[in-house]
């Protein structure tokens, strides 16, 4: 058989690179972004319940009521303005799915997408999918500044979507309201439709807010907003997340919800409905994860690396070029073998793979786990 595939040239994911040395060498794991940690006993025990109340069939299409309205309400908390539980919240299996039914209803045949890299990997293949043009904006180590002048040049009459990631994934940088200012000013009376990749809200550090698109008027009315529970209660593995928009956007998101996914496991979505409406459930993160960053940063102030401390997400960059002058992937690489730690090359994130000798490290780990990684690397010279 002769098969024409539609992304003929997609790499083997470097997550699964990096995490597959990790096992074969015995490594300490601060490639692939999940907690060493247990979740919630308290959220066990309420998905366990719901199971046992007899809430195992399928959940409404949009997800269960009660937690579209808890969500409403975190967010009116949070950012001050309001969704319509009703319609315009939909659970989805985590944030990935959110992304693909987000680009997937509105993206046609040679729209341009517009991307700033270095970028979560999943964005440029779910464009191609749906036959889109990834327009990419590459952004430079330290600061991974944005242009806007350069973003401005980037728009055409065919852009179709501008995606953006806050907290980014895997700089550990922030969209400042500066940033956020100036995206509105771009879009406005145009039909460019953004997606705000919002999954690591909850953590952000040294006092730094974060600016969520919900908060800007315009932006909220041409924007899908997409947050995860598996990122924000440490359980990456239970697949569940939920995107906001306004109806008019939502009504075609569903449409590729429902035949993508139809409805999310149900007795999770019971959990969560209890679970979320506490603040204290989550309100803690930013201080207990800069607790965990400022463990790795002060660990390896003796080493050979440099950097400049991450402020959001769960990742930091290391800078090694005072080490080698290895291609990142094959630096990456050898310390696994060598060193038993994991981690990922920036570069596979970049445009045209572009090295500024920088790794990303995960810090969503146990501080034993944490200090062993780093007594590791500062013996790397």
């Amino acid at each position: 058989m002769t098969i024409n595939s539609k992304l003929p040239n997609l790499p083997e994911s470097i997550f699964t690179t990096m995490s597959g040395l990790a096992n074969k060498h015995n490594a300490i794991n601060l490639s692939q972004g999940f907690p060493n940690f247990e979740t919630s006993t308290i959220l066990q025990h309420l998905v366990s319940q719901a199971m046992s109340n007899g809430h195992n069939q399928y959940a409404h299409m949009r997800g269960d009521i009660e937690l579209r309205e808890v969500i409403a309400q975190k967010i009116e908390n949070l950012y001050q303005t309001n969704y319509n539980p009703q319609n315009e919240i939909t659970i989805t299996a985590g944030a990935t799915e959110a992304l693909f039914n987000a680009i997937t209803c509105f993206v046609n045949k040679n729209d341009e997408v517009i991307i700033f890299k270095p970028a979560f990997d999943s964005y440029e293949p779910v464009v191609k999918l749906n036959g889109g043009l990834p327009v990419l904006i590459q952004l430079n180590y330290p600061d991974y500044k944005v242009n806007w002048q350069e973003v401005a040049s980037k728009i055409t009459s065919k852009t179709k979507m501008i995606i953006l990631n806050t907290p980014l994934n895997p700089t550990g940088t922030l969209f400042t309201n500066n940033d956020m200012m100036a995206l509105q000013y771009l879009i406005t009376n145009t039909n460019i439709i953004v997606i705000s990749d919002e999954v690591y809200e909850h953590m952000t550090y040294d006092g730094h807010p974060h600016q969520s698109a919900c908060k800007y008027p315009i932006l909220k009315a041409q924007s899908f907003v997409i947050a995860s529970f598996g990122k924000t209660f440490h359980n990456t593995g239970w697949k569940i997340g939920y995107c906001a928009a306004p109806k008019y956007l939502m009504d075609e998101f569903i449409k590729v919800h429902e035949f993508n996914i139809y409805s999310i496991n149900t007795p999770t979505q019971k959990a969560f409905a209890t679970f979320v409406k506490d603040e204290s459930n989550y309100s803690y993160l930013n201080q207990f994860y800069q607790n965990k960053r400022d463990l790795f940063l002060e660990g390896i102030k003796n080493s050979n690396f440099t950097y400049v401390p991450s402020k959001g997400t769960y990742f930091q960059l290391l800078k090694y070029d005072k080490i080698t002058q290895e291609n990142d992937v094959d630096f990456a690489k050898r310390l696994v073998k060598e060193f038993k730690i994991a981690t990922i090359p920036v570069s596979v994130f970049n445009v045209d793979n572009l090295d500024e000798k920088v790794l990303r490290f995960c810090f969503a780990k146990t501080d034993e786990t944490i200090i062993k990684a780093t007594e590791i690397l500062c013996k790397i010279n």
